[in-house]
């Protein structure tokens, strides 16, 4: 008989208490408001892996797999005002 498929999971006993940790604190971050960088509002949800979207302005964008902007990202920017 085929075993029915788990949807959480990361949250099973398998892999540790660290492992455990580590995916409840990215979780923490994927699921939680962020701020748009088109109108500023605490409006962004993550759409799928890397794709983000503004509830608010409807401004979608791509970002990091688990925030809207990665460290490279950012230094990208900085760069780029810079010159």
């Amino acid at each position: 008989m085929a075993r029915k498929k788990r949807k959480d999971i990361g949250m099973r006993t398998r892999g540790g208490a660290t492992l455990r940790k580590r995916y409840g604190r990215i979780m923490d971050t994927v699921k939680a408001y962020h701020k748009c960088p088109s109108c500023g509002s605490p409006s962004v949800r993550r759409v799928s892996v890397g794709i983000w979207n503004c509830r608010k302005c409807g401004y979608k964008f791509a970002g990091g797999a688990y925030t809207p902007s990665t460290k490279l990202g950012q230094a990208a920017h900085r760069i780029r005002a810079q010159a």
